[in-house]
């Protein structure tokens, strides 16, 4: 499937979870630019996915390259088409429209919930054509899975999982994993280690772990904010 993309780059970001928009329709009507992508919060199902171990690597090839060449492309963009029709801007818009440029459409999956938000869905489609794994060392082209990165149920607890995707765009010598989704007011990079999940960063000012949740005067003070803290697994696609 073509897709094309309009990329507008802004200067000021400030940090935010991701949203959701509903998904009656499985691409959203084109319509007037407004100053910020309006958003509805879908509720999320009880139930937590179960987390599965990764047991057989992949190595990155030139699908998985060609994935996050496409991401990168993508950083700093504010506004996403595909084939005319706007796409959610939101982090599974965003990592949705990436992958609908190389003929995939990770909202083809079945949740098993009519409510399910974009996050979930993708997360179906990766239990149906991938494995979902916490190996510490992904491969580019893999997608990143959090929880907790925001209140999506509004009841003040630490009880939301699936909240966040990503594409995962290169591993570090250290461990360290940059990926790329929306975060905020654009499409950014973002840095996860999980080897010091709790260290935002070095004593020689290197980040290992950008924060990807705000604080929240409800939050309990050992509330997970850095995203080595709120991540949940990884996702890859047999196929790649």
């Amino acid at each position: 499937m073509r897709v094309l993309f309009i990329v507008t780059a802004i200067a000021i970001v400030t940090l935010a979870g991701c949203t959701t928009v509903p998904l009656s329709s499985r691409y959203p009507s084109a319509s007037k630019e407004p100053a910020e992508p309006s958003v509805s919060v879908i509720r999320p199902t009880p139930s937590i996915p179960t987390k599965r171990t990764c047991c057989q690597s992949a190595l990155p090839g030139p699908n998985r390259l060609a994935i996050v060449r496409t991401a990168a492309k993508l950083v700093g963009a504010r506004t996403i088409t595909s084939d005319g029709r706007r796409i959610a801007y939101d982090c599974a818009g965003v990592t949705r429209a990436i992958f609908l440029k190389h003929g995939i459409d990770l909202y083809d999956g079945n949740p098993g919930d009519s409510d399910a938000n974009g996050v979930r869905l993708i997360h179906a489609h990766m239990q149906q054509h991938g494995r979902l794994h916490q190996s510490p060392i992904p491969h580019p082209g893999d997608l990143v899975f959090f929880d907790n990165t925001w209140d999506f149920n509004g009841d003040g607890e630490l009880n939301d999982p699936l909240t966040h995707v990503g594409v995962v765009e290169r591993i570090d010598p250290d461990g360290t994993v940059t990926f790329i989704s929306r975060v905020a007011a654009a499409i950014q990079r973002y840095r996860m280690n999980l080897s010091m999940p709790h260290l935002h960063k070095t004593a020689e000012g290197r980040i290992l772990n950008d924060y990807l949740r705000r604080k929240h005067p409800t939050d309990p003070d050992d509330s997970g904010r850095l995203t080595g803290e709120l991540f949940s697994f990884f996702g890859t696609r047999l196929d790649f």
